[in-house]
């Protein structure tokens, strides 16, 4: 637990951290979209708003998965970063529909906009997002609400280079559909991430099995175990992205339950799950039963 606080202290800190610096790249974006008339950096601005709202999300989950666990919230509030996550994808999901939307009416129709200026904004806007990134380079792996940060970020200094490489070709070549273009290209970014953190947070909040899990090799471990004779009712969910759970029946040789094999067995099942496989089980609660009570069972579920 004590581990537990420090990382969600440092994780807090760093999108804190972060929150500041896009909120001010969101500010000088947002006078450089009014200045330049810019597309390009009107997407660009509009996606920094939702990665500040996202971000925001993130952070008040990150400070909620804190609190501990008592009354009905058996688990506290670790699924509240799932639910972060989610919220921010459906949020970048809409922006890069607009995107796409708006970008291509503004190819056939193409406003003037002024290289310089775009680019000058475009490239204070990448530095921002560099910063960021450094920022939550070491921690992105933490926490799905830490990662969906970090692809925000990752889109963001994109989306800016983006932006930038439009401004010098408007600026250098007079060709002004470069801004629809660059509008286009931040909306292919922003779209397949946004459905990859939906995928994710979607397959948590429906408790399927982690993707790096092979619950048949997970099963023949168990029922490798010596003295164990079956498995069923094998289950493992995810409480957040950190968290699996697993739950099992498991069926013992009649001896076991009295010459004092179960408790080494389920010592021995924990460290299998906690140590053997990529992603470590350390909530596992399994069900001993007999051989002939397992038989007369009616509602396992294979």
């Amino acid at each position: 637990m004590a581990h537990d606080h420090a990382h969600s202290t440092g994780s807090r800190r760093r999108l804190g951290a972060v929150f500041a610096i896009v909120f001010a790249i969101f500010v000088f974006q947002l006078i450089g979209s009014v200045v330049t008339g810019s597309l390009a950096l009107l997407i660009d601005t509009g996606h920094n708003a939702v990665d500040l709202i996202g971000i925001g999300i993130a952070l008040f989950a990150a400070t909620l998965v804190h609190k501990p666990a008592g009354g009905q919230k058996t688990w506290g509030f670790r699924r509240a970063e799932v639910l972060a996550a989610g919220a921010q994808a459906t949020l970048l999901l809409g922006l890069g529909v607009y995107s796409l939307i708006e970008g291509i009416r503004r190819f056939f129709v193409p406003p003037e906009v002024p290289g310089p200026g775009l680019l000058l904004f475009g490239a204070i806007g990448l530095v921002g997002n560099i910063v960021s990134i450094i920022i939550l380079s070491s921690s992105k792996e933490a926490s799905l609400n830490l990662k969906a940060a970090f692809l925000e970020v990752i889109a963001d200094a994109l989306g800016s280079v983006a932006v930038i490489i439009a401004a010098v070709t408007i600026w250098l070549f007079g060709w002004d559909r470069a801004d629809a273009v660059a509008a286009l290209v931040i909306a292919a970014l922003i779209v397949p991430r946004a459905f990859a953190i939906l995928r994710e947070t979607g397959s948590i909040l429906l408790e399927a099995a982690p993707k790096e899990l092979d619950l048949e090799k997970v099963k023949a471990h168990i029922e490798g175990v010596e003295h164990v004779r079956e498995v069923h009712d094998l289950h493992v969910t995810r409480i957040d992205s950190n968290l699996p759970v697993l739950t099992a029946h498991v069926v013992l040789a009649d001896e076991c339950f009295y010459d004092g094999h179960a408790p080494r067995i389920l010592v021995a099942l924990q460290d299998c799950l906690a140590e053997h496989f990529e992603i470590a089980i350390e909530h596992s609660t399994f069900q001993f039963d007999r051989a002939k009570d397992a038989a007369q069972e009616t509602h396992t579920h294979e």
